[in-house]
């Protein structure tokens, strides 16, 4: 984790900038000084979760200018896309029409178990990797990060990741504001959308319980025949 260094300035302000350095205080009126500092700091790692920034560079991740409204999605052409995948290729929808698309917006890495589970699930399932069907997990989280869970958690080896680090996508799609999401805004939360073989968007899913929505995904796609 970054460290942070505070340096006083006139009349007792002070700054907070990114250091590699120690933290530096100087007396003014100590107890305020250091009570203040206390809670900046800490308010600081509780917004970035003690971790380092997000990575955003060397991840195809364009700015969508098509973009909907999640209630009235259905019905409405899916927003294109380019994203790089946890195998290095670039995932762009408009290569896909033809098939039954079916896209997961998720937590990511944060939201353990639950959006781990959901991703596995959808990777595992052969239902969802057909010559008719594929299924993608979208996170936002770098794609370091992921490779790291996938080389230590074998069951996400199948799942088809892809990173919407600029939250680009997700705000095209329209996800980030809805029930699910534990952080409205910054993150999306369990959201699922099918996209049939025109590139349409013919059901959409918004699950606060974080449930695994398999069996409904394929009762949906199927209906689509």
């Amino acid at each position: 984790m970054s460290r942070v260094r505070i340096s006083l300035i006139e009349q007792g302000f002070f700054v907070i900038v990114n250091s590699s350095k120690p933290i530096i205080m100087k007396s003014l009126n100590n107890k305020i000084f250091i009570g203040v500092a206390v809670i900046v700091v800490g308010g600081l790692i509780l917004f970035t979760g003690g971790k380092e920034p997000l990575e955003t560079k060397g991840t195809v991740d364009s700015e969508i200018n098509e973009k909907i409204y999640f209630k009235e999605a259905v019905g409405k052409k899916a927003p294109d896309f380019e994203l790089e995948s946890i195998d290095g290729k670039t995932v762009t929808l408009r290569d896909y029409l033809g098939k039954n698309i079916v896209l997961f917006f998720n937590e990511g890495s944060m939201c353990y178990p639950a959006c781990w589970d959901q991703i596995a699930g959808l990777g595992n399932d052969s239902r969802f990797d057909t010559e008719s069907i594929a299924a993608f997990s979208i996170v936002t989280d770098p794609k370091s990060q992921w490779l790291d869970i996938v080389s230590k958690s074998t069951n996400l080896a199948k799942s088809k990741i892809i990173f919407d680090t600029s939250r680009s996508v997700s705000k095209a799609y329209d996800v980030l504001y809805l029930d699910s999401p534990m952080h409205p805004g910054v993150f999306p939360g369990h959201t699922y959308f099918i996209i049939d073989t025109e590139g349409i968007i013919r059901f959409t899913l918004d699950d606060p319980n974080m449930a695994i929505a398999n069996d409904k995904l394929i009762t949906e796609i199927e209906k689509l025949k």
